[in-house]
């Protein structure tokens, strides 16, 4: 078969773990060739690709990011988009288009199947949001990248006696934040599932002094909105896919808790490098899953679903079902961050 691949969203670490095993187990076990559409859905729209080689799949593994680049690109935002995408998969002849992506890459997978095009989804994003598989490959580098930061910041905020606001990644979820909180000892996690009282924040910095804790770390998600006088944010500029560019909560925070208190406060935003590097051992070998299970679907016509970790097997689901809606933390999970607030 003919095999078109592509990487859409934020880049994330173990996508070329993926790559790999989809690459490998296609050519040596299927005899396979392969099309890398370059920048995601952008790939396919403007014909930008390169045909990929067995040579191409190897000494990837460690690599962060994607050997085919990404983007936000959403067809649905230019009229034609989908029919210019159907007209461009027929001209390169493939008989088959695998997906690596999130919420957003992943619905647009959703409406090409819908449209007759044969195509096997794989989920990614570092913030696990993505329902109908317990983990996405990424997450783990993210948590592992954010924990170690927390345990670095300790030392500093202890020696000077501050309290640091430590913004995460996670839009919708707060899946980073509360592992991370919960991995790193974070005094307080502040995440967008479950609304928070400032005041409540307050007091538990407060209690920590009263012992003799004069410093504190706090975790929040980029994504939590805080709302009230001062606490809003001026209009941003928005992606194809509507996504609002987030940051500053960390700052605005740590702005709120040293007015009130007078502690000194700062804010570190880890950003971007959450998402980069090597990945860890568990997001290699979890995409080394996904990328096996996806090229094996392919070959067993299993058109319209994507990979899913559900216990600990890979098995296929509905993209549909992957997509309808964030997957959030759950109130158990949280609760156990909530035991180690103050």
């Amino acid at each position: 078969m003919k095999i078109g691949l592509l990487t859409g969203g934020g880049d994330c670490p173990g996508l070329n773990a993926v790559i790999r095993a989809i690459g490998r187990k296609g050519i040596d076990y299927y005899n396979d060739e392969f099309i890398g559409l370059r920048n995601g859905w952008a790939g396919l729209m403007q014909l930008n690709y390169i045909e990929l080689k067995r040579e191409d799949f190897s000494g990837i593994l460690h690599l962060g990011g994607t050997i085919l680049g990404s983007s936000r690109t959403n067809p649905e935002k230019d009229e034609g988009g989908y029919d210019l995408a159907i007209k461009n998969f027929k001209e390169l002849d493939i008989d088959a288009l695998i997906s690596i992506g999130g919420n957003d890459t992943l619905g647009v997978a959703v409406r090409l199947d819908e449209l007759g095009i044969p195509v096997v989804g794989v989920p990614k994003t570092i913030d696990n949001d993505i329902c109908a598989t317990d983990m996405t490959f990424g997450f783990d580098t993210a948590v592992t990248v954010a924990t170690e930061a927390i345990d670095r910041l300790h030392t500093t905020a202890e020696s000077h006696h501050r309290c640091i606001v430590v913004e995460v990644m996670g839009r919708h979820s707060g899946w980073i934040a509360t592992h991370a909180g919960i991995a790193g000892g974070a005094d307080y996690v502040v995440i967008p599932e479950y609304p928070f009282d400032i005041d409540d924040i307050i007091d538990k910095i407060q209690q920590r002094m009263k012992r003799g804790k004069f410093f504190s770390i706090v975790v929040i998600a980029e994504g939590v909105e805080l709302e009230g006088a001062g606490w809003e944010f001026k209009t941003r500029e928005s992606d194809d896919f509507g996504n609002v560019r987030l940051g500053g909560v960390g700052n605005l925070l740590a702005s709120e808790i040293e007015k009130r208190i007078g502690i000194e406060s700062r804010a570190v935003v880890l950003g971007h490098v959450q998402r980069g590097g090597t990945p860890t051992a568990f997001d290699r070998v979890l995409g080394t899953k996904y990328g096996i299970a996806a090229i094996d679907m392919v070959h067993q016509g299993k058109f319209g679903m994507m990979t899913a970790l559900q216990g600990t097997k890979v098995i296929p689901v509905p993209i549909i079902e992957g997509v309808k809606e964030s997957k959030t933390v759950d109130k158990v999970t949280y609760e156990i961050a909530k035991v180690f607030f103050g």
